[in-house]
């Protein structure tokens, strides 16, 4: 508990001085992004008014971790029946080990632009350093010595580090991986080829090419000088050339390797033209892009070109966020409720259930899909689904929690506790609650295997969080609508299933761990 509320109390602060002082820390400087980004969630017009959401969560977090921290110095000894579970959950290893590599995914995603981002994490130009990822405004060409007519726009750090490397006039360090999640669509990616005996064939590959090859002005901007179509590894088909104004003024025609028929129409001669981007040909991979390690894109691009590894990172990041945001509202709204239920019974428990019963009994995903289509473009986020999400999520535990309150009322510590004069409140939350902590624990990874599994479906059909967000879903439909791009289905799948699993032998465990019926000294 100590260690939990001192790392809340660091992220709220954190997210508070980063506001202050315009510093984009990792991940606490979501709470003020989201803020901004949603028009409901910051007062004024525009992102520049006051961002209530952001402070709001930013206090939220500094005061329940003081108050976790100040709980731990005060609370008697640890319950040896807790630490008993604790120990026993530790020898089951499949479980143990999940909840590891659980918790080492998170510290991950909380690095946040530190592993995934297009900007710098620090810039070394003529002996000053500037570190553009920690701050919340971008950088302009200008700051780097680039002038003319892009000397306004933002910094490619990707070529500023090509530039300084050639020039020595200083140097970039680049996250792990060098591209946004989304809002970062790259150029065509292409690959080398190499002509063995008048055949090409790709890097790596011993059967001949066959696709559009090119030679290029400028590899890293992709400005293409000659496309071809190659069949069997020769040049065979139409070919189209343009210029550095990317004006098209060549075109030609091959058979089986051989110059057919060729045409030109720019200035200067024909010669000068194609003696332009020199000899290499390039495979043209246009997006969605197989997996090119030397590119930096280690599996491939998306039909939109953002990079699929920063694109999964995203989609983590996401799920992260929407379980850190669910959890403790939807078990505060369904243990509440559930308690009260059992616990007052009579026509409350009778008026709840009515209404529990109402809901279950509405398809979930379809009323889902339905709130969210009714929701305008500019309203649409996270904290919308996940309310959304809410809204139907709090049911599934109160009967358990109602069963729990029911067997406990009537037992003699509930009725010292009244005798003694303890109001309700201290009753369900400082008596009642405790003695369910077994079910508490054992339903939680189980619920965010929902969670992640109603985000996935909601983003393939196209009813869950905007484009500006990283979603295996949207990834997924992406994947089955581009079928000749087999690594789109393949990585999501491989990271949604094996993420699922992950949390499944943590709640499997979990549920062993706490069984009474199973560990228990009347056997």
């Amino acid at each position: 508990m100590r260690a939990c509320g001192i790392f809340l109390t660091i992220l709220g602060g954190l997210a508070a001085t980063g506001e202050l002082r315009q510093i984009a820390f990792p991940t606490a400087r979501w709470f003020f992004e989201a803020s901004r980004q949603v028009p409901w969630l910051h007062t004024g017009r525009g992102s520049e008014g006051f961002p209530w959401f952001g402070w709001l969560g930013a206090t939220l977090l500094v005061v329940c971790g003081l108050g976790m921290v100040l709980r731990s110095f005060t609370r008697g000894p640890r319950n040896p029946i807790t630490l008993r579970r604790i120990q026993r959950f530790r020898e089951i290893k499949r479980g143990y080990y999940s909840l590891i590599i659980l918790l080492i995914l998170g510290g991950l995603a909380a690095l946040d632009q530190v592993v995934v981002g297009k900007r710098a994490l620090a810039v070394q130009y003529k002996d000053q350093w500037t570190f553009p990822a920690f701050l919340t405004q971008d950088l302009k060409n200008k700051d780097f010595g680039i002038t003319g007519e892009m000397e306004e726009a933002p910094v490619n750090y990707r070529k500023l580090k090509k530039q300084l490397r050639d020039s020595g006039e200083g140097r970039v360090i680049m996250p792990l991986i060098a591209y946004d999640p989304t809002g970062d669509t790259l150029p065509p990616r292409s690959r080398p080829l190499i002509l063995r005996e008048g055949i090409y064939y790709e890097v790596g590959s011993n059967k001949p090419f066959w696709g559009l090859a090119g030679r290029y002005h400028d590899v890293d901007e992709a400005r293409i000088h000659i496309r071809h179509t190659l069949r069997n590894g020769r040049l065979s088909g139409p070919a189209d050339g343009w210029n550095t104004e990317a004006m098209p003024v060549y075109t030609a025609e091959h058979l089986d390797g051989k110059l057919v028929r060729e045409q030109y129409n720019g200035e200067g001669s024909r010669e000068d033209f194609l003696a332009l981007s020199g000899e290499e040909l390039r495979a043209i991979k246009y997006h969605p892009a197989p997996p090119i390690p030397e590119e930096g894109n280690w599996l491939g691009t998306t039909s939109q070109g953002y990079d699929v590894l920063a694109y999964l990172y995203g989609g983590l990041q996401v799920n992260f966020k929407a379980a850190i945001i669910y959890l403790p509202i939807v078990y505060l709204i369904g243990i509440t409720i559930g308690m009260m239920m059992g616990y007052f019974g009579g026509w409350f428990d009778l008026a709840v259930q009515r209404l529990i019963e109402i809901f279950s009994n509405m398809p979930f995903l379809f009323v889902v899909i339905i709130f969210s289509s009714m929701v305008p473009e500019q309203f649409k986020g996270l904290p919308v689904v996940l309310t959304i999400l809410i809204v139907f999520g709090w049911m599934g535990m109160t009967y358990l929690m109602r069963t729990a309150a029911y067997r406990d009322k009537e037992r003699d510590y509930i009725a010292a506790a009244r005798v003694l004069g303890a109001g309700t409140p201290r009753i369900l939350f400082r008596h009642l609650l405790p003695n369910t902590v077994a079910i508490i624990v054992t339903l939680v990874p189980f619920t965010i295997s929902g969670l992640v599994s109603a985000l996935t479906s909601l983003d393939y059909l196209g009813f869950g969080l905007p484009p500006e967000y990283a979603t295996w879903g949207r990834l997924l439909n992406d994947g089955l609508s581009n079928l000749s791009a087999p690594w789109l289905v393949t990585s999501t799948f491989a990271v949604l299933v094996g993420l699922l699993v992950l949390i499944t032998f943590v709640g499997e465990a979990v549920r062993e761990a706490f069984d009474p019926k199973k560990f228990t000294y009347y056997r």
